[in-house]
């Protein structure tokens, strides 16, 4: 494989489907994107690996919404990792780049030696999407459980939206010969679009969260079995990269199912922070509120949690009584 086509593959999300099917996906390898996200934190190894399992969930969720559309998901729990929260701003227009960024907040003399997913405690996952100005966004929750946010994904999908999900994930250390030492991540995900009634969710009334084999039956069920099967058979390398492109393993996978594939989406590292909204969040204190908030240097200062991004901002220039001659309110 060539320096050209490995590259070509780092940082994109490719959607396909199963013609012989009722099955469509998605394959993301991200590269540069963990790099710009992570390089912004000192994390212990358990919090960068929740924030890449993070960050490729967001991405292949995120490939399916529209332009201009805004997707996040959220991590709340009462464990050594409090938060973790990341955005995917769909592109401008086609062709651009969606955009992708992830914070964690954690408490370090809790990090213990369990799994990454054992930090969390207990909590919720939230996927959230903002379609715009004028519209109502949409959220969703589910609890934290089945040992990983994949899994939390999955039960997502199924208790939510009623679509049979799985995810098969790789992420870690890439330690090529010449390159430094990074984050690299792949992973595939899978949904089989159901012919059930949407209403379909706990009709035994247990109140049990829904899995995907919850959502299939006979023919189609068959049918998911055989693909999960097959996805158990993926090896980390097939998935993280970079020498085998997402084409040969969807080839590799599920040649008999008839993969065909549409035309891959760009992600990239990318914050909206700015000094506008900087202070358009200020915009709401009084000029008493601004001087709690000013530093001995005489600076009202902000940092972007996602990207590191610090702002220093004149006092005098920031909230709602900017710019009056003596910074008091009007009586």
């Amino acid at each position: 494989m060539t320096l050209a086509s490995k590259i070509a593959w780092d940082d994109t999300v490719l959607p396909f489907q199963l013609d012989a099917t009722d099955m469509r996906g998605r394959i993301a390898r991200l590269d540069t994107v963990l790099s710009g996200i992570l390089e912004q934190h000192n994390y212990p190894p358990q919090v960068e690996a929740l924030v890449a399992e993070m960050a490729l969930l967001t991405a292949l969720i995120g490939q399916t919404v529209k332009l201009r559309w805004k997707l996040s998901l959220q991590v709340q729990t009462n464990g050594a990792v409090r938060m973790i929260a990341t955005d995917y701003y769909a592109p401008e227009k086609d062709g651009e780049p969606a955009r992708i960024r992830a914070y964690a907040s954690f408490d370090a003399d809790r990090i213990g030696e369990g799994s990454p997913f054992e930090q969390l405690g207990g909590g919720y996952f939230a996927i959230l999407i903002d379609q715009g100005e004028g519209m109502a966004p949409y959220q969703g929750i589910t609890p934290l459980a089945g040992g990983s946010l994949s899994s939390c994904a999955e039960a997502y999908f199924a208790q939510s939206e009623q679509l049979p999900t799985r995810f098969q994930l790789r992420f870690g250390m890439s330690s090529e010969p010449g390159v430094e030492a990074h984050w690299r991540a792949g992973g595939i995900m899978l949904q089989h679009m159901p012919k059930a009634s949407p209403f379909v969710a706990n009709q035994d009334g247990s109140g049990d969260v829904l899995s995907a084999s919850d959502l299939v039956d006979g023919d189609e069920e068959e049918n998911w079995n055989r693909v999960n099967i097959l996805l158990n058979t993926l090896e980390e390398m097939e998935l993280i990269g970079p020498k085998v492109p997402p084409t040969e393993v969807l080839v590799r996978l599920f040649h008999e199912e008839q993969p065909r594939v549409f035309d891959a989406q760009g992600v990239a590292f990318g914050c909206s922070c700015s000094e506008d909204r900087v202070r358009q969040s200020l915009s709401i204190y009084s000029a008493k509120d601004i001087e709690k908030m000013t530093t001995d240097q005489g600076r009202v200062t902000a940092d972007c949690q996602f990207c590191g991004a610090h702002y220093d901002l004149d006092p005098a220039t920031v909230g709602f009584e900017a710019g009056s001659p003596d910074g008091d309110a009007e009586a």
